[in-house]
């Protein structure tokens, strides 16, 4: 390694080894199902999906009872949209804490997780679209001396 000038020279060694790459093996349970948890703000999602006709199941209802307005149930559907995979998996998932906008994100994190362990190859088109980033914002603590987190008390000049 003492005769090494540049990186340059360094080149050459690099292409002579050769590197072993395994494929990433589906992570799939006895029942052919696989598992995402999903988390947005303080909501958790606990995601299982399946082959199957479409059927999404939150809390044992229906997704159309649980979220009932249509933005919250696009937003669940985005990763089968992105990759193609639309009434192809049956989901059901349990979600806790939060609101409702905190979970049909915590269930799409989760989504995209599981859709991850079952079809490896889907990871680059999931990651490029920014489902598999845990979105970290949360709501900011109250602060003494302030109204909110950052708002003061109106201003008595007497």
């Amino acid at each position: 390694m003492a005769d090494l000038q540049s990186l340059s020279d360094l080149k050459p060694a690099l292409d002579s080894v050769a590197v072993e790459v395994a494929p990433v093996q589906p992570k799939r349970d006895a029942q052919g199902r696989s598992y995402g948890t999903g988390r947005r703000k303080n909501a958790v999602a606990r995601v299982w999906i399946k082959p199957g006709s479409g059927k999404v199941t939150v809390n044992g209802r229906d997704q159309e009872v649980y979220f009932a307005r249509p933005v919250l149930r696009m937003l669940l559907l985005q990763p089968f949209e992105v990759c193609d995979r639309v009434k192809q998996f049956d989901i059901i998932c349990t979600v806790k804490g939060g609101g409702l906008s905190g979970q049909a994100g915590a269930v799409r994190h989760g989504l995209s997780r599981a859709l991850e362990h079952y079809e490896p190859t889907l990871r680059p088109t999931l990651k490029a679209h920014g489902f598999l980033t845990r979105d970290s914002r949360v709501v900011e603590r109250k602060k003494y001396g302030k109204s909110g987190a950052r708002r003061s008390f109106q201003f008595s000049k007497r």
